[in-house]
Order: structure tokens, then C-alpha cells, then sequence
């Protein structure tokens, strides 16, 4: 099942093919690399009209921007009255990851219709996204990214939305944080996590996917309320099946948890502007409350 993130009018996939991608962010036109485009392009997306910058890859690992036509550092796009402060940043990201759109809806409905005070903990929450969403909806928020720029990142797009209060930052390495928070006795209604592939923590400790996922997310699901909301689980490991990740949640999550609702696994996708083409960005798993 593949869940499509609709209702952007700041944001289109154009063109797609030979590994890129061609999209339209607010006022800009970009292309970027994309490891899902397996298929060639239909066009010379370079030539592309509009075209404001492309993402050229280095030999040696990362790359750099090609400007065809000025850009401005900070740049804003909006989503049913949401606001995000984009950056075009060395490894080929802006700062935002359009597909989740589709989370952001899911989570939003599931705080509003909660009737409750919700209080969520957003792991790996880079600049925000999800953080800004269940903002919206009325929940706290603690947000938690080992990358110091980030976490700013965050709170820039909390005023931009006039969202001040009621989110808590923390620049820190997410398994530690889990650590601390189970001995301290926290424990939230909702946890969020969209972890690297692979990566290193503050003190240089290594995250590797495959190896800690399912223990992390043991540790974290110890977080959760005796009236947990939701649990979502987000990656972008290339090769990795939304099934992977609903059979770490219903094997991670206590039975007593898993007993009060259902699991969801899915992929998140972006429609194009190309006849039959929808491009798969993403794996979720979503356990919610009944």
C-alpha cells in the first residue's frame, strides 16, 4: 500500500527520470538526485524551463549546487496553512521531506480527535515537520535531533508558524535521550521516530539501521503512556520494506500496547506531473489507538 501526499500548492514533482528528480519548491525550480528513479528521463531535465539549480554529485561522496539562476539562502513554502524555512543544503536536501505530508495528516486528525492532552516525544526530528504538525493540532512536543543546526532549524519554523510555547529542544544523541528519559520516568502519549540510516551521535557513537532499530524502538515503546495515541516509525533506508517496519512494531511493542489498537505499514509516495508515475519517498509504521 502506498499512501500518496496530496494538497501541496508550494510543492510538484514536475519530470522524473535517470536517477533525478525535477520539483518545484514555492517560486523554484530544482533537480535533485533520487536513488527511487531507476527509469530514464523523457526529457532533458537540465534544459528543464524554469530551472533554477540541479544538485551535481562529487566522485568523492556529497556535491554541491549548480545555480542557473539565483536562489535565495532561506526560502518559505506553505501547506494547508503551514509554514516551512528551506535552506538548499550541501547534500542535496532543502530541509524538508514533502512525502511526509502524509503523516502529518494522520497525526494531526489523531491529536484532534484525541479529546485530551497529548504529549509528544519526535526522535530524529530534524527541522521539524512532524514537530510543527502535532504543534498544530494542540500537542506538546519535545523535539530531540543530534544536530545543533537542525534543532535551530526547528525552532525557526515553530515561530514561523506562530506555534511559541509548548515544545520542548533537545540537541542530544536519541538512544541516550531514550536512556535518560526511561530512568527519569517520562513517558508520552505519542512517540515519533524517522531514523538514519546510518549516522553518529554527538560523542561519536554509531547508529546503524539494521543492527539497533528494533532494540531502539523496544527502549522507546517503554516511553509510551498507559493511554498511548500513536506510534509512527519513518524511514528512508533504501531497500527496506514498510513490512520490516510493522513487524519491528508488533514485535517491539508491549501486547498490553498492541492490544488497545492496530499497525500500519505502508510507503509514502509523491504524485507527478507525469502520466502513471507516482514516486515511492518513504516506509511508515504507524500503530495508533483505537
Amino acid at each position: 500500500m502506498i499512501k500518496i501526499a496530496q494538497d501541496w500548492q508550494d510543492y510538484q514533482v514536475i519530470a522524473t527520470g535517470d536517477g533525478r528528480k525535477l520539483e518545484r519548491w514555492g517560486d523554484y525550480v530544482l533537480l535533485r538526485p533520487d536513488p527511487q528513479v531507476i527509469w530514464g528521463a523523457r526529457t532533458d531535465l537540465e534544459r528543464a524551463e524554469g530551472l533554477n539549480a540541479y544538485y551535481v554529485r562529487s566522485a568523492s561522496g556529497g556535491g554541491y549546487w549548480q545555480f542557473i539562476t539565483p536562489v535565495p539562502e532561506d526560502f518559505i513554502v506553505t501547506r494547508k496553512g503551514l509554514s516551512f524555512k528551506l535552506k538548499l543544503m550541501s547534500f542535496k536536501h532543502t530541509g524538508l521531506f514533502p512525502e511526509q505530508a502524509v503523516n502529518w495528516d494522520i497525526m494531526i486528525d489523531l491529536i484532534k480527535n484525541a479529546g485530551r492532552p497529548i504529549k509528544v516525544l519526535n526522535l530524529f526530528g530534524y527541522t521539524g515537520g512532524a514537530t510543527v504538525a502535532c504543534r498544530s493540532a494542540g500537542a506538546s512536543v519535545c523535539h530531540v535531533d543530534a544536530a545543533k543546526a537542525m534543532v535551530e532549524r526547528c525552532k525557526e519554523n515553530i515561530g514561523l508558524n506562530g506555534l511559541d510555547g509548548g515544545v520542548r529542544y533537545i540537541v542530544d544523541d536519541c538512544v541516550k535521550f531514550v536512556r535518560r528519559e526511561l530512568r527519569r520516568g517520562n513517558r508520552y502519549d505519542a512517540v515519533i521516530m524517522d531514523p538514519p540510516s546510518y549516522g553518529r551521535g554527538p560523542s561519536g557513537e554509531t547508529w546503524k539501521l539494521e543492527t539497533h532499530l528494533y532494540s531502539f524502538v523496544q527502549s522507546a515503546a517503554q516511553l509510551l503512556s498507559d493511554t498511548p495515541l500513536f506510534m509512527l516509525i519513518n524511514s528512508y533506508t533504501t531497500g527496506l520494506q514498510p513490512s520490516v517496519i510493522g513487524n519491528v512494531l508488533s514485535l517491539a511493542l508491549p501486547k498490553k500496547i498492541k492490544d488497545m489498537g492496530q499497525i500500519q505499514a505502508y510507503e509514502v509516495g509523491l504524485p507527478t506531473l507525469e502520466k502513471d508515475v507516482v514516486l515511492p519517498s518513504g516506509a511508515s509504521g504507524l500503530f495508533y489507538a483505537k
